[in-house]
């Protein structure tokens, strides 16, 4: 399997690797996979890591010719379509390649593999994973994530999220070449927050990376939300934020990451859509997720969903200015009357919640 990135699209990944797993239990399974990526799910037993070291270039801190040139494989799934990975899928030694049908296989995808998957114009990406194991001949069992969490993530996570004390983990901030478009005001964030709090007692954990971006956003949503958010920006790990998420009673996030680990634990998920569409690239549930991406699609192109490009983003930042902090404040209220067993989705809802 070759899947370098990121976060959201290694989590949606997962559910056909369980479908291979399930049908081939004696096939050795090798993840070729981005250096972070692999921190969230380089220990699901049974599956070789091979790590890409992009800003190097190497494979487990080899050159990729040294580590790929004497390895035979009998099929790659290649589940990414970019110049990176087709670099990646030329020095792979295996009979088949199977990749995205012409139309979803960007970047020249198709020059790489030797089939495909059936075309599927509209669907979600994790979707077009689970074409391939249809495209082998598996059958799908129903979604499985099961990521392992360490008792010591879980540890810390039940320090900072004690038993009944239900918590708001916010992610405030997207990818770094996504922020221009798709972060939402820190304003709102702050006015959520500080409304959850005085409401409803919820508590607000604030993650994300080390950037000073998303350090002045926190720094921001605590001194605008009257100081009640935690700043945890920077300070936890990506097994960490999953334990934490996997507690939550919700995530608060735009189109990133943290709204698909929050899928692979069963945790609700309000995710922030106005330049991109929920239904190819929003969490699996996305019935929390405030969506005014069609709108959004009509005010500053002039067009309707049906006359755009499948997944077509609008890149005008003033397009998250149509979320208003109403719309997340009735997400919230929404989950909090939502009996617990509910608020998980059909797939995880007959499992206990950790917290």
């Amino acid at each position: 399997m070759l899947r370098l990135s990121a976060i959201g699209d290694v989590c949606n990944t997962v559910p056909l690797i369980r479908n291979l797993q399930a049908a081939w239990p004696e096939t050795p399974l090798t993840w070729l996979i981005g250096k972070i990526e692999r921190s969230v799910v380089g220990d699901i037993p049974g599956i070789e890591f091979l790590t890409y070291d992009k800003a190097a270039g190497t494979l487990d801190g080899l050159p990729v010719g040294d580590v790929l040139r004497q390895r035979r494989f009998g099929l790659l799934l290649d589940l990414q379509a970019s110049w990176r990975a087709n670099i990646l899928a030329l020095r792979v030694h295996a009979p088949v390649k199977l990749g995205f049908d012409r139309r979803r296989a960007r970047d020249g995808q198709w020059l790489f593999t030797n089939r495909r998957i059936a075309p599927a114009p509209q669907a979600h990406v994790a979707e077009g994973f689970l074409s391939f194991g249809d495209a082998l001949g598996i059958a799908r069992g129903p979604l499985r994530w099961e990521i392992p969490i360490p008792e010591a993530d879980r540890a810390f996570a039940a320090e900072l999220i004690p038993d009944h004390r239900p918590t708001l983990v916010l992610s405030p901030c997207s990818s770094q070449r996504a922020r221009n478009f798709r972060n939402w005001p820190a304003e709102r964030y702050a006015a959520v927050v500080k409304a959850a709090h005085e409401r409803h007692g919820l508590h607000t954990l604030i993650t994300g990376g080390t950037t000073a971006l998303e350090r002045d956003y926190a720094r921001r949503i605590v001194e605008l939300s009257d100081g009640h958010a935690q700043d945890r920006v920077g300070r936890t790990s990506l097994k960490q934020l999953l334990a934490l998420i996997e507690r939550a009673l919700c995530v608060l996030a735009p189109d990133s990451g943290p709204l698909h680990m929050a899928s692979a634990v069963g945790t609700p998920a309000i995710g922030l859509y106005a330049t991109s569409n929920p239904a190819r690239t929003g969490p699996l549930d996305a019935r929390w997720c405030v969506n005014v991406y069609e709108q959004a699609l009509r005010s500053f192109s002039g067009r309707a969903v049906e006359q755009v490009r499948w997944g077509q983003r609008v890149r005008d930042p003033a397009a998250l200015e149509l979320i208003t902090v109403e719309a997340v404040q009735q997400r919230i209220e929404a989950i909090l009357a939502t009996d617990p067993a509910q608020r998980r989705p059909p797939w995880l809802a007959e499992r206990a919640h950790p917290a």
